[in-house]
Parts: structure tokens; C-alpha cells; sequence
């Protein structure tokens, strides 16, 4: 009969924590306890894991014990949250799922919460719910921002009629589909003279100094999931021409991306360790906060406006390229972040803002809000309801996760949406059909307060990348 003997799966599933004890256990058990059934090693490996200071001396146990107890003693103590929550706002309440109102719950729990507030696109995310704006205490929360640094909205209206863009169709679709890059893997071998590679963060930052040849090659390109390039017509509903732009009808081009591999690795990197840094309860882990007093929370302040600032030049390059293709030039540029932090006023103190997939709406503030592929865009100008952080929605937001879209949505029902709204899609994949996300203009109507619509985009040519994961 062959003897027990037990392996480092055996000892996780038993509650051992990840680690070196895993070895020293395994090589105890295995030497001097062979004899031993399993029923007989578990109990007794239970027993240690429970008290390990009752088996510091044991002769045989000893090194279990002590690793074990090590563990405990230099293990950081939980940071307890906020008994009573600081009061968050919420926007279209009846249309945002229950995981989002949960996330944004806990959020507000947290230490350093000062307030909150629930766009209407909101849904369910990591760390921050997707449409949560939070403002902290000094501190600063990587998943608050999110994996996508910088993700941002970028429309140039051009100096171009609409019977331009109608009567020379094939070609705007050609110089669109050649002059773009999509995907995690995407890179770019042109356009690499900008200066934002300049930047001294990418010396002193040991993280980003590693990153630079990958932001050197996928500069100017897009990511993949809901990141596009679009082509369309832009009314601009705008009667107090604070636009300085004459109403109208002009072609017009909108993308939506972000900061690519490299601030999904500054994300990853600085949220790891502000969970070392500031161990929370299970349920808001995600939500791990780095002290801008601290060395970690200024090289991630650094870090997140870098990446920030890569993320548009990589939008204006892509701009550059396809308006220079169809003959064009640049009348006006709207353009913002929604996944970001800044630096503001609330109540008359300063405060970290944290919009995890929201629109910067200060007062007077111009922003774009995009429906879907086929759904228009808006143009709009922030109210400063400070209530609302000043904040309001990034998009519509998704009413189906990905996976429930990939299985209720068909190709023949969106090749029949694209069809119906006169939209040619290249690339993209079920996952982003029109009907996987909310009515952006039930969106909208929730949001009144917070913004004024001064324009509408309405797409025509929509580029994305072919069906694979999303860096948002």
C-alpha cells in the first residue's frame, strides 16, 4: 500500500497560506510522518495552523510553526473602514445593476472617502464600479483610476461638408482601416516623434524605464474591447456659440482609447503594492489607496499623468494621420479622460477626484459622451454640480456583460442594426453590438443637471479591433 504523502495543492486546500511554509511543511510531513494517514496529518496540521505559538518547541513541528507564526507577527493589521458611509449621489438609479451600487458602497466606507457619486452608465467593475466618481483625503487609489490609465475621447471636427464624406465613402473607409492600429499586440512603426517620449518620468521611474520600448511601439495606436476610430457627421447644436463654431453639419472624427500595455502595467504594478501597503477587508481590496505624502503615491501621481499624457498624444497622432489622409484640417478639438484622477475643490477643501469611467463637468467644461456603434455622440458642456463632483457619464454604458452578449446576440441581428442605422463596421465583435449597452439617451436624460448638450455625433465608418479581451 502506498504511503500518504502530501503536496502543496493538498496543503492550500487545507487552508495553509501561499508561501515558504508550504515547503517546510511538505518536507516535514513527508520525512516524519509517513506512517501517518491523511485524516491523522490533517488534524494535526490544522492544529498548527491554529496555534502556532503552542508548537514553537515541538520537536518535530517546530519549523512549521515557526514559519507559520512569523506570518502572523509581521502580517499588517486590517485597516478598519468608516462605520457611517460618507453620502454618494446616484444617477439613474432604476437602470444600474446591483454589483455597481455594491462596489460603490464599499467605496464609500473607505477611510479616505471624503464623497461619492453613480453616473448612469454605471456598471460593475474593478475596484471603483465603471461610472463611479469618488473623492478622497490625499490619497490616491490605482483600481480607482483603473487598468486603462487615461482612457479618453478625442473628436476633431473638420473643415469638411457632409456630401465630402458621402460622396467620397470608400475612400474614408480605405484610409481608415490602413491607417489604424487595434489590439493589445498592436504596434506601429511610424509616428514615434513626439514628445511626451521625452519625458524625464521614463528615466527616474524604474517601472516606466522598463516601459518605454513598449510605449515606444504602440504610440499611436488603439486598444482593443470597446476602443474605436470612427467617422461621422457632427451637428453642433451649440446657440450661444461658446464652440466659437457656427451651427452646423461638419465630418467629423472620434476615437476612443487609452495609455495601452503601458498603463495597464503601471496599474497593476502600483495597485499590487498599495495592497501590500494598506491591507483592507476582502470586499474592498481592489480598493487599496497609496498617501501622495508617501514615495509610492508620488511616483504613481507621476506615473498616472504620464500615461495620461501618452494616451492623448497617441489620439492626436491617429488624428493627424487620417485627416491628413482625406484632405482636411482642424476646426475645433474636443477632447477628455474618463479614467483618471485629479486634483480639486469640494466643499471648499482639496480633494483627490477619482472618475473611474466618467466625464470630467465642470463648470463650463467641454466633453464628449458616445453612444455605440450606431447610437449618436454627445457634445457636451459641464453645469459644476458639485453634488454630482462635477462629473457625469463616459458612454452609455453596458446593459449586457460580454459574456451574455456573446450568447443572446446574433450576427445576422447586428448585421441588421448596422444596416438599419446606414453604419459600416469594421472589425468589432458581438460583445460590442449596439444592443449589449444602455439607450444613451435615457442616459442622458438622467444626467440633466450635470450636463448641456451642445452637439451630437452621429457615426458612419466605425473601426475597432477583431473580437478578443478588453484593456478597459
Amino acid at each position: 500500500m502506498a504511503k500518504f504523502k502530501i503536496n502543496g495543492k493538498w496543503l492550500l486546500g487545507i487552508g495553509y497560506p501561499q508561501g515558504p511554509v508550504i515547503s517546510v511543511a511538505m518536507s516535514v510531513i513527508n520525512t516524519n510522518y509517513k506512517h501517518s494517514t491523511e485524516d491523522e496529518v490533517r488534524e494535526l496540521l490544522l492544529q498548527v495552523l491554529a496555534a502556532p505559538q503552542d508548537y514553537l518547541e515541538h520537536a518535530l513541528l517546530d519549523k512549521i510553526a515557526v514559519k507559520l507564526y512569523q506570518e502572523e507577527v509581521e502580517k499588517p493589521a486590517i485597516i478598519p473602514l468608516k462605520e457611517e458611509a460618507v453620502p454618494y449621489t446616484v444617477y439613474g438609479a432604476s437602470f444600474i445593476d446591483e454589483g455597481a451600487v455594491k462596489q460603490m458602497t464599499g467605496a464609500v466606507h473607505l477611510p479616505v472617502a471624503v464623497a461619492g457619486a453613480l453616473m448612469p452608465d454605471a456598471h460593475q467593475g474593478y475596484g471603483l464600479p465603471i461610472g463611479g466618481v469618488l473623492a478622497t483625503e490625499n490619497a490616491v487609489i490605482p483600481y480607482g483610476v483603473g487598468v486603462d490609465i487615461g482612457c479618453r475621447m478625442c473628436l476633431s471636427i473638420i473643415d469638411l461638408p457632409e456630401t465630402v464624406l458621402t460622396g467620397q465613402y470608400d475612400k474614408f473607409k480605405k484610409e481608415l482601416e490602413s491607417k489604424t492600429v487595434f489590439g493589445a499586440g498592436g504596434i506601429l512603426k511610424a509616428d514615434k516623434d513626439d514628445a511626451v517620449l521625452d519625458r524625464k518620468e521614463f528615466e527616474e521611474i524604474p517601472l516606466l524605464k522598463r516601459l518605454k520600448d513598449k510605449a515606444v511601439m504602440q504610440l499611436g495606436t488603439s486598444g482593443s474591447g470597446n476602443h474605436f476610430v470612427e467617422w461621422g457627421i457632427v451637428e453642433v447644436l451649440d446657440v450661444e456659440n461658446k464652440l466659437d463654431l457656427p451651427p452646423g453639419r461638419y465630418v467629423a472624427l472620434l476615437s476612443h482609447s487609452g495609455s495601452r500595455g503601458m498603463g495597464a502595467q503601471v496599474a497593476n504594478e502600483y495597485t499590487k503594492l498599495a495592497r501590500e501597503l494598506c491591507p483592507l477587508p476582502q470586499h474592498v481590496q481592489h480598493l487599496a489607496y497609496l498617501d501622495l505624502n508617501s514615495e509610492a503615491g508620488q511616483e504613481y501621481w507621476l506615473a498616472m499623468n504620464l500615461a495620461g499624457d501618452y494616451a492623448s498624444a497617441c489620439h492626436h497622432l491617429i488624428h493627424k494621420r487620417l485627416i491628413k489622409a482625406v484632405g482636411g484640417n482642424i476646426l475645433l478639438r474636443v477632447e477628455n479622460h474618463h479614467n483618471f484622477a485629479w486634483k480639486e475643490r469640494y466643499e471648499g477643501k482639496d480633494v483627490i477626484v477619482h472618475r473611474k469611467g466618467a466625464t470630467p463637468a465642470g463648470e463650463g467644461v467641454l466633453g464628449v459622451i458616445p453612444g455605440s456603434m450606431t447610437a449618436p455622440g454627445f457634445i457636451v458642456r459641464g453645469r459644476g454640480y458639485e453634488q454630482g463632483l462635477n462629473s457625469a457619464s463616459h458612454g452609455a454604458g453596458r446593459q449586457m456583460s460580454r459574456s451574455k452578449a456573446l450568447k443572446s446576440i446574433t450576427g445576422h441581428d447586428l448585421r441588421a442594426v448596422l444596416k438599419e442605422h446606414g453604419v459600416t463596421l469594421i472589425g468589432g465583435g458581438l460583445d460590442e453590438a449596439p444592443m449589449a449597452y444602455k439607450d444613451i439617451n435615457t442616459v442622458m436624460a438622467a444626467q440633466q443637471e450635470l450636463v448641456d448638450i451642445i452637439g451630437r455625433f452621429t457615426p458612419k465608418i466605425v473601426r475597432m479591433a477583431d473580437p478578443g479581451p478588453s484593456e478597459d
